[in-house]
């Protein structure tokens, strides 16, 4: 797949991981990609609710050791 920008979050706690992928989806291009990697895992449902209430589309959610790897694509 594709990444067009890679977000670090480890380490913030909720609602920081949704934040900073609310700006950097803010300024990427429709169809762009975006992969969040959070510790929060509260971060696994808040990703879920994000995508439902914005119209983004969360295309992979997985758990790697510590890390929630989200990746979404720009409506």
């Amino acid at each position: 797949m594709n990444i067009d920008i890679e977000l670090d979050t480890r380490g913030l706690n909720c609602p920081l991981p949704i934040l900073k992928a609310k700006k950097a989806l803010s300024g990427m291009e429709s169809g762009q990609t975006l992969r969040v990697v959070a510790t929060d895992a509260g971060s696994v449902r808040d990703f879920q609710a994000f995508a439902r209430q914005t119209g983004n589309e969360l295309l992979e959610q997985q758990t790697a050791g510590a890390d929630f790897i989200h990746v979404m694509r720009r409506r």
